[in-house]
C-alpha cells in the first residue's frame, strides 16, 4: 500500500507542475500580448505626433515663404514707386546663397546662414543685372557687388554690424571681413556701401571733417567712432552727415522713444560730388523700426578721345 500511495503523490505532483506551467506561459503569453499592443499603441502615438508635426512644420514653413515673397514684393513695390535702382538690405533672415527676380523689373542677390538671425542682400533694376561681373558673399554680414556700367566700374557693399551687445570677436569679425572687401576693390573703381552699422556717428564733425558732414543725429557712441575711424582708414565719407535736412528726414531707427541714426550710405571721398542728395524716405513701412535712406548719385565718366588715323597714300 505504500508503494501504490507514493505513485499517486508523485503523479499527482506531475500533473500539478504542468498545470502550473500551462498557466505560467498563458501568463507569459498574454503579457506579451500586452506589450505588443502597448508598444504599437506608442508607435501610433508617435507616428501621430510625427505627421502632426510635419504639418505643423510645413504650415510654418508654408506661412515664412508667404511672409518673404509679400516682403519681397513690398521692397520691389517701394523701388519702383521711389525710382530706386539699387537697394542694399540687411538683417533678411533668408537662408541660402542665391539670385532670385523678386517681382517683373527686379532681382535680388542674398547670402543667409540661419533662417532665424543676420542675412544680407542686395536688390537690382532688372536693366543693370547683366551688368553683374562679380558677386562676393563673404558672410551673413557682409556681401559685394560689381557692376559696370557705361564702363564705370561700380562697387555695391550690402554689410550688417553686430549690435551693441554681441560679443567682441563677432564684432571683430566683421570689421576684419569689410576691410578684406575694401582692400580688394582697386582704388580707381566707384565703391558705395549701404550698412547698417548699429552705431551713432552723431552731430557735429569737429576734428573729423575729412570723413563725415554736421548733420547727423544726437551724441556719437563707440561703434559710431568705429564707424568714423573705418571712414579714415579706408578714405571714405559718411553721405548722410552732409546734406542739411529736417530731423524727420535724418532719424532712421524709432523705437519707442529712441530716434537714432544707425544706417548709413558710404563712398569714396574723391566720388562725393558726384552725390547731389541724400535722405530718410518717411511714409514707407518695409521695416518695423527702419526707414529707407535714399542717396542720389551720378556717375561720371571721361569719354576717351579717338585719335584719327590719317590713310598714307603712295
Amino acid at each position: 500500500m505504500k508503494m501504490w500511495i507514493v505513485r499517486s503523490q508523485t503523479k499527482k505532483k506531475k500533473k500539478n507542475k504542468k498545470k502550473r506551467m500551462r498557466k505560467k506561459k498563458k501568463k507569459k503569453k498574454k503579457k506579451k500580448k500586452k506589450r505588443m499592443r502597448k508598444k504599437k499603441k506608442k508607435k501610433k502615438k508617435k507616428k501621430k505626433k510625427r505627421m502632426k508635426n510635419k504639418k505643423n512644420n510645413n504650415k510654418s514653413k508654408k506661412k515664412k515663404r508667404r511672409k518673404n515673397k509679400k516682403r519681397m514684393r513690398e521692397l520691389a513695390d517701394v523701388m519702383e514707386r521711389r525710382k530706386v535702382d539699387i537697394l542694399c538690405v540687411q538683417e533678411t533672415r533668408w537662408k541660402g546663397s542665391k539670385a532670385r527676380s523678386i517681382r517683373a523689373g527686379f532681382k535680388l542677390f542674398y547670402y543667409g546662414v540661419d533662417s532665424k538671425r543676420n542675412g544680407v542682400g542686395v536688390v537690382l533694376k532688372e536693366e543693370f543685372v547683366r551688368n553683374v561681373l562679380e558677386v562676393k558673399r563673404v558672410s551673413d554680414r557682409v556681401m559685394s557687388l560689381k557692376l559696370e556700367i557705361e564702363g564705370v566700374m561700380l562697387n555695391v557693399v550690402s554689410g550688417y554690424a553686430p549690435q551693441v551687445g554681441c560679443e567682441l570677436e563677432e564684432k571683430e569679425r566683421f570689421w576684419s571681413e569689410l576691410d578684406e572687401v575694401m582692400e580688394s576693390i582697386p582704388t580707381g573703381e566707384r565703391v558705395v556701401i549701404g550698412a547698417d552699422f548699429n552705431g551713432h556717428v552723431g552731430e557735429g564733425n569737429t576734428g573729423d571733417e575729412e570723413v563725415m558732414g554736421k548733420f547727423g543725429v544726437k551724441e556719437r557712441n563707440l561703434e559710431g567712432q568705429i564707424v568714423v575711424d573705418f571712414a579714415k582708414r579706408m578714405d571714405m565719407a559718411v553721405v548722410n552727415t552732409y546734406f542739411q535736412k529736417r530731423e524727420e528726414h535724418r532719424v532712421i531707427y524709432k523705437s519707442g522713444g529712441r530716434r537714432t541714426q544707425v544706417d548709413y550710405i558710404l563712398c569714396r571721398r574723391g566720388n562725393l560730388k558726384e552725390i547731389s542728395d541724400c535722405k530718410v524716405v518717411v511714409g514707407e513701412s518695409v521695416a518695423r523700426q527702419h526707414r529707407m535712406v535714399v542717396c542720389r548719385m551720378t556717375l561720371m565718366f571721361c569719354k576717351k578721345k579717338r585719335s584719327k588715323i590719317e590713310k598714307k597714300i603712295k
